[in-house]
């Protein structure tokens, strides 16, 4: 029994670009972009993520507070807010195209062209979206790399490091971009399946017999 057939590998990788997709979507609104703990105060930890910021101390407990202006913010933060944004859109979009395309779906059974098109819209949509969201994270690791190892700035102010939701990010950003790759392979072992159907098909036209009509004639 074959299992890797196209319509296996097409439900495979709209569940692997779904789990990105919804990986993507909590990261963007973790505040555990960012992390940092004072030396000077051990007992208060910073973290930050694309939205707000939060600070956590043992009689307190969590505080957090939305950024107050879309302008103020970083550049590194506003960029991959956008990136990220963009992420969900076209993952969404994308996850969706991808699952009217697959096989056994009964809107729009029968047609074939139409089914291979949505499919090579949702790889390329998903694709979009695991890339962006590698590129926002990315992106803030540079920064926040750079900004670590500034000779400029004092030893004694604390620097920011990398937060569990940067991981979750790249480990989602992976998931899509391999969900996308393949809806792809699916797209191109349809195409094979189809090939070999026709030529078997081919075949068995030119191999049939050959009937002779005879005239049926009656002696009176």
């Amino acid at each position: 029994m074959v299992i890797l057939t196209p319509k296996f590998v097409q439900r495979a990788s709209l569940f692997v670009s779904f789990g990105g997709l919804v990986t993507t979507f909590v990261t963007t609104f973790l505040p555990l972009w960012k992390t940092m703990n004072s030396d000077l105060n051990e007992l208060e930890n910073w973290y930050e993520g694309l939205w707000h910021m939060c600070i956590y101390t043992e009689e307190v407990g969590v505080h957090c507070k939305a950024f107050e202006s879309f302008l103020a913010l970083p550049p590194d933060t506003l960029a991959s807010r956008v990136f990220m944004c963009i992420s969900i859109v076209t993952g969404l979009l994308g996850v969706i195209a991808a699952f009217f395309g697959l096989e056994g779906v009964e809107i729009g059974a029968g047609r074939e062209r139409v089914k291979r098109k949505l499919l090579i819209l949702g790889g390329v949509l998903i694709w979009v979206s695991g890339i962006t969201t590698l590129a926002a994270v990315s992106l803030m690791a540079y920064i926040m790399v750079v900004k670590f190892w500034d000779e400029n700035l004092p030893d004694v102010m604390p620097g920011w490091e990398y937060g569990e939701a940067m991981f979750s990010a790249w480990f989602s950003g992976l998931l899509l971009v391999v969900g996308g790759t393949f809806l792809f392979v699916a797209v191109c072992m349809g195409d094979h399946e189809a090939k070999l159907q026709s030529q078997i098909l081919a075949s068995n036209q030119d191999h049939r017999p050959i009937t002779q009509n005879y005239r049926k004639t009656e002696i009176i």
